[in-house]
């Protein structure tokens, strides 16, 4: 069991050496999943096979030397210099290839539970969602606002809120179901959405937006116009580019994205009807975000949870405990 356990060890390193290093891609969920079903045999084995053997073991040896200690005291010898407590602590010690898989087992089971059904870390890795995420923020995401899903396939099996307009979503990216995405909910299904001449209209109706100023861009190290929109009842900041190009078009490699065919493109920009089961997504960062006026759609099976809450950044202590949705 030794050697097997190595050979576990040694290629969980190796996948997790690849996929740091961009060889391959990584599941991390299917990936604790796993872990938490291979450390769970383990600590089955353990507890009601390898630990009640070492038990028997140790306590054979105690019998064993009582045994020894009467035949002895029978032939008058009362004195017996030999002590056996640290052959028994020895006998009832949990191997080490035990103690790193039986003994992980309570701690994976709780992050995989907490991290399946409960909350979520996610790092914002691009300005996408300036001003409301900025990149280094650490955050997380409630799994179970939308409802609960089982891990790995992501089927729900308990229904929960409905998405609404608005709410700062986490899904898994239609053309790369691998990679995690982050952006703000702009239209549900049945909805028509309009996005022309940096403009947002939902079923005719213009987003109301105010002008609040500038806001400095510290990646792009200037100041933008900044305006504050409201999408349901829910008001947010939002970027606009006045120099940005209006036109957009899908730009998939390998052909047209589902449902295609319910979206126009013009000069002045796009118009979509956003079919049953799926959601139109938009950046808060509107003229520097890669979204759903270029990829299309995202269907309900690819949801990961709502986003809430900045837990951390490194660069930006402030932004702790920042709250938003």
């Amino acid at each position: 069991m030794s050697a097997l356990t190595g050979v576990l060890y040694a290629a969980l390193v190796a996948y997790l050496g690849g996929w740091y290093v961009g060889r391959w891609s990584g599941n991390f969920a299917l990936l604790l999943f796993i872990l938490t079903a291979v450390t769970m045999l383990y600590w089955l084995a353990e507890r009601f096979h390898f630990a009640p053997a070492r038990r028997a073991a140790a306590q054979n040896l105690v019998d064993n030397d009582a045994k020894r200690r009467e035949t002895l005291a029978a032939q008058g010898i009362s004195r017996v210099d030999s002590d056996i407590e640290p052959a028994r602590q020895q006998l009832l010690q949990q191997p080490w290839w035990l103690d790193w898989t039986a003994g992980l087992f309570p701690v994976i089971l709780v992050v995989f539970l907490l991290r399946s059904f409960l909350f979520e870390p996610f790092k914002i890795p691009s300005g996408s969602m300036v001003p409301t995420l900025l990149v280094g923020d650490l955050i997380l995401v409630n799994k179970f606002h939308y409802g609960i899903r089982l891990p790995v396939i992501n089927k729900k099996i308990i229904a929960n809120h409905d998405v609404q307009r608005g709410d700062v979503m986490v899904f898994r990216y239609p053309e790369d179901p691998s990679t995690d995405f982050i952006k703000r909910v702009a239209a549900i299904p049945g909805d028509e959405v309009s996005y022309r001449e940096q403009k947002l209209y939902i079923n005719g109706q213009l987003a109301p937006v105010q002008s609040k100023g500038n806001f400095y861009d510290e990646d792009a190290r200037r100041y933008r116009p900044l305006f504050l929109e409201k999408l349901g009842e829910k008001e947010h900041q939002i970027l606009v580019d006045p120099n940005a190009q209006h036109f957009f078009r899908p730009d998939r490699a390998d052909g047209p994205f589902p449902f295609q065919d319910n979206c126009r493109y013009t000069i002045e920009g796009v118009t979509c009807k956003v079919p049953a089961g799926h959601y139109f997504m938009m950046g808060d960062n509107r003229d520097n975000s890669r979204d759903s006026r270029f990829w299309g759609f995202v269907p309900d099976e690819n949801i990961v949870g709502k986003a809430f809450l900045v837990w951390m950044n490194f660069g930006n202590l402030k932004r702790i405990g920042t709250f938003f949705n």
